[in-house]
């Protein structure tokens, strides 16, 4: 069940700081694997080994498959407008762009996201929540230093941008369609669509059966995107949407800039500059502002 008011608890504030972490890693993934694969090939194997390491769980707890056309169309709706076309769109845009930008373009899906439910009478159109949104979108482009990109690079900025809105058409879908579907079953069987639907587009397009074999350094990258920035990340994805709604759980992607320079401070000993520090609690101030609560309490 979502909740009414718009509000998260405890416990999803805390799935959705885990999720920042698995989906702050595939930019990285990315970029390792961009520089043997292309774009297409990539995303297939993602979510193909996705499926495979799936598809055994699915199976020891017992959980029924979709039947007829009728029973599958969902997900490979939701396959289409959260796997397949953002994936594409994204590592295609990161052939023009930094990951960095990326990630800062990826922050846009709660804007996205509020108009998408907002147009579809899903969710109403709050204006704390869209205050909140935008200021969470200014600290993100503090945190990274600026929204600045480089000529020629305008194409990979919006391949970005269309990849945020196809997260926010698809948590819609999800909404309407897969509200009682279990977050382990929703998450493989959008995956085996999107493997089916990738086959055919890397098929067409980059023939990976003609590609070198990668090094290993690649292959490490791929599983980690597959097992952890997919596999393990939609099963939490997921749970999150049931639980407080498609506006709120499309908040991470304004946590994973934070959470990627904390990560970067305590595994690789970065420096955090003041900078990011006002950018983080930018982003702080927004989520608070969104959850509503804090603005509650100070108007007793």
């Amino acid at each position: 069940m979502t909740v009414s008011d718009g509000r998260i608890d405890a416990r999803d504030w805390v799935l959705l700081a885990a999720l920042s972490v698995l989906w702050g890693g595939s930019f990285f993934f990315n970029s390792v694997v961009l520089r043997e694969l292309p774009p297409f090939t990539l995303v297939l194997l993602r979510v193909a080994l996705a499926a495979m390491i799936l598809l055994p769980v699915l199976c020891a707890q017992r959980l029924p498959f979709p039947k007829g056309w009728a029973g599958w169309r969902p997900f490979f709706l939701i396959a289409l407008f959260n796997n397949v076309l953002p994936f594409s769109l994204i590592v295609t845009g990161q052939v023009y762009i930094p990951s960095g930008l990326a990630s800062i373009l990826n922050a846009t899906t709660p804007l996205f996201t509020v108009a998408v439910m907002a147009t579809a009478g899903e969710e109403k159109l709050i204006v704390r929540r869209v205050a909140g949104v935008i200021a969470g979108l200014a600290g993100v482009v503090i945190l990274r230093g600026g929204l600045g990109f480089a000529s020629g690079q305008g194409l990979g900025v919006l391949l970005c941008l269309a990849a945020a809105l196809g997260y926010g058409i698809s948590a819609l879908i999800a909404r309407r369609a897969l509200s009682k579907s279990p977050p382990l079953a929703t998450a493989t069987f959008q995956l085996m669509a999107s493997s089916l639907m990738m086959a055919v587009v890397a098929g067409i397009f980059e023939r990976p059966w003609r590609l070198p074999m990668p090094e290993a350094a690649t292959w490490l990258a791929v599983l980690g995107l597959a097992g952890l920035s997919t596999a393990l990340a939609y099963i939490v994805f997921f749970q999150i949407l049931r639980r407080s709604g498609a506006t709120n759980v499309m908040l991470v992607t304004l946590l994973v800039p934070v959470t990627a320079i904390l990560l970067g401070a305590l595994v690789l000993g970065e420096q955090i500059s003041p900078r990011e520090i006002a950018g983080a609690l930018v982003i702080g101030s927004a989520l608070l502002l969104i959850d509503g609560r804090v603005l509650k309490f100070f108007q007793r």
